[in-house]
């Protein structure tokens, strides 16, 4: 491994720090060198590795990235089950593609009705913006919809576009993707009422509000 990525990978603030939502980002990785990052954090779930076309961006979750990432997963998986919708849910699983120079572990994803190689849905969890553009990977992908949820409003995203002519991308600006108000994977979901729960942090009043008018 290259020992720029080895220093990043073990620099202090990035492991001590009480509640960090560090970004650590650096360029000219090769893929091969992606991969090794990989492999020796493939029993560590304290990182995040996104890799798009040579830059190679490492998030540390804070804790207040993962209580919203718990609740909200909590909620959704409640609600698909509730639905009788059968689903996959992969976690943080490391999706990727070497001839699209492209890799990303969402914070949560899941595949709808059967079990698939890449998601249906990707969950991002934002709190610090990073320098890698996530609906750019995930259009290399093909992952159809990709929800945000950053400054407690969720942006849903429904891939419409995933031409790798830019010229005949007519949602540029979102790589491919149209922001949508409702989801077109689970259409009858309500998402005001899941972003309204997501913002209660007592889980059990939050489950309580949400089963109630699901």
């Amino acid at each position: 491994m290259l020992s720029s990525l080895k220093e990043l990978i073990e620099e202090p603030e990035l492991v001590d720090a009480d509640d960090p939502e560090e970004k650590f980002t650096t360029s000219g990785v090769s893929w091969e060198n992606y991969e090794t990052l990989l492999a020796k954090l493939q029993y560590s779930s304290y990182y995040r590795v996104t890799y798009l076309d040579g830059i190679l961006e490492i998030v540390s979750p804070s804790k207040r990235h993962e209580s919203a990432k718990t609740r909200f997963s909590f909620l959704l998986s409640f609600y698909l089950w509730k639905k009788k919708i059968r689903h996959f849910p992969f976690g943080s699983t490391t999706f990727k593609n070497k001839a699209k120079k492209a890799g990303a572990e969402p914070d949560e994803c899941y595949c709808l009705f059967e079990e698939k190689d890449v998601p249906d849905l990707a969950i991002e969890v934002v709190f610090t913006s990073g320098s890698v553009s996530k609906l750019e990977i995930y259009r290399r992908l093909g992952v159809p919809e990709v929800w945000f949820w950053q400054s407690d409003k969720l942006k849903l995203y429904h891939l419409r576009d995933n031409s790798q002519k830019e010229e005949a991308d007519i949602f540029t600006d979102t790589y491919g993707y149209e922001e949508i108000t409702k989801s077109e994977l689970l259409p009858e979901l309500d998402i005001a009422l899941l972003v309204r729960c997501v913002l209660i942090t007592d889980s059990i009043q939050a489950n309580d509000e949400f089963e109630k008018n699901i």
